[in-house]
């Protein structure tokens, strides 16, 4: 029977640590890169459209998501009242209001590269 020596059983292959290195870094360049191209953009979004909402007030005029054109008449914690006719009065979510007249129907000013 041939003896085998332990030392050499426990020595690494070599480039093992720079190998698994090289496979993990990647990786976290593309969550980096996910991070900042999808996910910090659309928490910005998100708190500008929560802030939006948080804002309306009595007698703007809004469009909801499902399209209906009307005056904020009421408002509550989670609801709006929103008077689209003469008599006509509908009461709905907050969230359903998709744009404020006059606030984010705006075009922003578009910059142009040559000045």
């Amino acid at each position: 029977m041939k003896e085998i020596s332990v030392p050499i059983l426990l020595q690494q292959a070599p480039g093992g640590m720079e190998s698994i290195l090289s496979s993990i870094v990647p990786f976290l360049l593309i969550i980096v890169i996910f991070y900042f191209l999808i996910l910090r953009p659309q928490q910005k979004r998100q708190k500008e459209r929560l802030a939006l909402l948080e804002s309306l007030k009595k007698g703007d005029k809004v469009i909801t998501a499902g399209g209906v054109y009307g005056t904020v008449e009421g408002i509550e914690d989670k609801t709006i009242l929103v008077k689209v006719a003469d008599n006509v009065k509908l009461k709905m979510e907050r969230s359903s209001v998709s744009t404020i007249i006059g606030v984010t129907d705006k075009e922003p000013e578009k910059k142009s590269l040559l000045g």
